[in-house]
């Protein structure tokens, strides 16, 4: 029988979700997916340019008519289908809790009257670095939880192990296909994205170290037998 990870030795799988301990985790998951929400929010509304996921969804959403957040939660689903039908990789908790909670905060933040707009590339900069630094620290939150990964990760890890290369490069090769779609459908691409590219990585790593958090979001994301 396979041991299942991130429950105490000696509970069963009903007694691990009446824990202390599993909800402390899950207050931590929904902490930082309200926290990606502001990023993205933030990141939508400085109105310099996107990463490559936000930007495509930006773009199916001006072309569909639909939120941003309710494409976000479209593009997600179909990621962990593929995921999991085609890489043979299951599911955590939170992965599908990312698909259905981040896409509604953004949505709902941005309708917010006080939710800062820029139209300026000064201050458009400084709202977009700021929505950055609170991705990483939401990265740090949500990996901490150690409840799975997001339906990216999921995608990253699974095709990484699937064509037999690191994790990076199969990451970068994602993003990068992503962005090119994104800009033939029109997506927001500018200044943004090139301050996203040179900063998260290392803001997200600066993040897990302060926190103390091992870079494995997934301890529940396994390979289906």
């Amino acid at each position: 029988m396979k041991k299942d990870e991130g429950r105490l030795p000696g509970t069963s799988r009903w007694d691990h979700y009446r824990s202390w301990m599993f909800w402390s985790h899950m207050a931590r998951l929904q902490l930082g997916l309200f926290l990606f929400g502001l990023a993205v929010s933030l990141m939508l509304e400085a109105n310099i340019g996107l990463d490559p996921w936000s930007s495509l969804h930006d773009a199916l959403s001006e072309k569909s008519g639909l939120s941003f957040g309710r494409i976000a939660q479209g593009v997600g689903l179909l990621l962990i289908l593929f995921s999991a039908f085609v890489l043979s990789v299951k599911p955590g908790i939170a992965t599908v809790l990312n698909m259905l909670v981040i896409g509604p905060w953004v949505d709902l933040l941005r309708e917010v009257t006080w939710f800062p707009t820029q139209f300026g590339y000064l201050c458009g900069s400084v709202q977009f670095v700021g929505g950055v630094l609170v991705m990483g620290l939401a990265t740090a939150t949500y990996i901490g939880a150690r409840m799975g990964a997001g339906p990216r990760d999921g995608l990253a890890m699974g095709l990484a192990q699937k064509v037999k290369r690191s994790l990076r490069v199969t990451r970068n090769s994602i993003e990068a296909t992503v962005l090119v779609i994104a800009f033939f459908l029109g997506g927001s691409i500018g200044l943004g994205t090139v301050i996203f590219a040179v900063l998260m990585g290392p803001t997200m790593q600066a993040s897990l170290k302060l926190f103390g958090v091992s870079h494995d979001p997934s301890p529940n994301l396994s390979r289906a037998s």
